[in-house]
């Protein structure tokens, strides 16, 4: 009894690290205005408070993985949680901008190797019908964890200051490293013997840092085109890059990523799925959150609140899927869950308008909130399912950076998506209230999310034009939005597609 009780302490403990490291991925989000008041910085330097967590997160997944798999996911875990708590206290403490983005870096180190390789502990601290349960419940906190950061962050935030979104993370990691080095088991050193793969290792962190950098670099410079050397230069290099990533990988008798993991077309189908989810949900709730906020009116806070009809639904599936997953087939529910969010996104378009309010916009959070409660935690169980015990650490990596990746990814196409018909539709009514060319071409320069404060600033509201550009500045958002929900629709029902076809049916699970 002891012994069983044990493993859903471990699980505890994971959890408590996943949801810290993913929480501080979108927490920082409502925290930024406060930040740059404190600082005195322009918000173009601020938003490196986002991009240092993102890129280095990204950029290391694969390695903590592997060095997981390589000498024990427990230890590698455990480094990973205590170097997190303890950059998260120097970031509270940041004397200057340098040392918080410093430390985000530093800390994004530890919340890649919470969250690589919690999916492969509980894999292995569990089995049987017990594994898709827990894995169900790890899934729901990642769900949660992803949709709550606006209501945390809001809540600490108006009511202890920016600095309060770090060290909450200490007391809750402290009582995660003890419970971690207490209740979770060990996993057998893998390659303990082996030698070190450090070329691949190097070749897989520059090749991701190149690809997330390329997509940073078009999503704070939107007017670039993809030709721009400051952004396609860096995407070609990760091509070739990637390139001798493989090549290397082929020859090296202990490679860090085994390329044969690829041949498993189950896993395959796992990693479009995951593609699909951080490019069709997560980036789009990026835009939602903008919505809410800029264009609808309501504070961080009323937004966190009203978001709870989306990120409810992760807490309340995940362990009921988890159950669920070991009866009847994860691809199909995979499938239906991905087509849920198509039509919440398609039911989004019908309902944009500049009066809109909560009432046209909660059953899209509905669907949304129910398709991530749905996916997330089969997706773990599946993903592993067929993959060799050594591996399960960078299999569950590879899961990560593809959902991490796929979430850049969907945030830069989306926000080109957005811009551009926002641009297209300034353009075509500023003639029609006189608009001068000065202003219109402000508006385009600042794009929909800063044109928005342009248009209801105080000295365009005394403006003879103001009630007229404002309605046509909330209406270029909306279109844009329209055109978002399209494109976010057609990733999702493409993940669908690739669920459907590549994914196998689960193997019959025993007691």
């Amino acid at each position: 009894m002891e012994k069983s009780s044990n493993k859903w302490f471990a699980l505890v403990a994971m959890s408590l690290g996943v949801f810290m490291g993913l929480l501080d991925v979108t927490v920082v989000n409502v925290a930024l205005p406060t930040m740059q008041k404190a600082f005195n910085e322009p918000f173009t330097q601020l938003q490196w408070v986002l991009n240092a967590y993102t890129l280095v997160f990204a950029v290391t997944l694969l390695i903590v993985s592997k060095m997981g798999d390589m000498y024990g996911r427990k230890k590698i875990f455990l480094a990973s949680l205590i170097l997190f708590v303890i950059a998260s206290v120097v970031n509270g403490f940041a004397p200057s901008l340098l040392v918080l983005n410093i430390g985000r870096g530093v800390q994004a180190i530890g919340g890649a190797g919470m969250m690589s390789l919690s999916m492969a502990l509980v894999a292995s601290n569990f089995d049987g019908k017990q594994r898709g349960l827990a894995l169900g419940i790890l899934g729901s906190v990642i769900g949660l964890s992803s949709a709550s950061g606006p209501l945390v962050g809001g809540l600490l935030v108006d009511a202890f200051g920016w600095e309060s979104i770090f060290f909450i993370n200490l007391p809750v990691g402290i009582i995660a490293v003890l419970m971690t080095i207490r209740f979770v088991n060990e996993t057998p050193s893998y390659g303990r013997d082996q030698k070190i793969d450090f070329m691949g290792m190097i070749l897989s962190a520059a090749t991701l840092f190149s690809a997330v950098y390329g997509l940073i670099q078009k999503e704070t410079n939107l007017d670039w085109a993809w030709t721009n050397p400051k952004v396609g230069g860096w995407l070609l290099l990760a091509v070739v890059l990637l390139i001798a990533f493989i090549f290397v990988e082929s020859k090296v008798k202990n490679p860090m990523m085994n390329l044969k993991m690829f041949k498993n077309i189950n896993f395959v189908g796992s990693v479009i799925v995951a593609f699909a989810l951080g490019a069709g949900i997560y980036a789009f709730n990026t835009y939602l959150t903008v919505l809410m906020q800029n264009y609808i009116g309501w504070s961080a806070f009323d937004t966190g609140i009203r978001q709870l009809a989306l990120s409810v639904w992760s807490l309340i599936l995940g362990p009921i899927v988890g159950i669920l997953g070991n009866k009847f087939s994860r691809k199909w529910m995979i499938v239906a869950g991905l087509l849920i969010s198509g039509a919440g996104f398609l039911y989004l378009i019908g309902q944009l308008s500049p009066t809109m309010g909560y009432a046209q916009l909660w059953p899209t959070l509905v669907m949304i909130g129910i398709a991530n409660g749905i996916v997330n935690p089969v997706l773990n169980s599946a993903g592993i399912e067929g993959v060799a015990p050594q591996e399960m650490g960078m299999a569950s990596g590879l899961l990560n950076v593809f959902r991490q990746f796929g979430t850049s990814f969907g945030v830069v196409i989306l926000g080109l998506v957005e811009a551009n018909r926002y641009a297209e539709v300034i353009n075509d009514h500023a003639a029609s209230i006189n608009l001068p060319d000065k202003l219109t071409h402000a508006l385009i320069d600042a794009g929909p999310f800063s044109g928005h404060e342009i248009a209801f600033s105080e000295a365009i509201s005394k403006a003879p034009f103001a009630a007229e550009l404002q309605k046509i500045v909330m209406q270029a958002f909306n279109k844009g939005m329209i055109q978002i929900c399209y494109v976010a629709g057609a990733v999702v029902l493409i993940g669908a597609i690739g669920a459907a076809v590549f994914m196998r049916e689960n193997k019959k699970i025993t007691e």
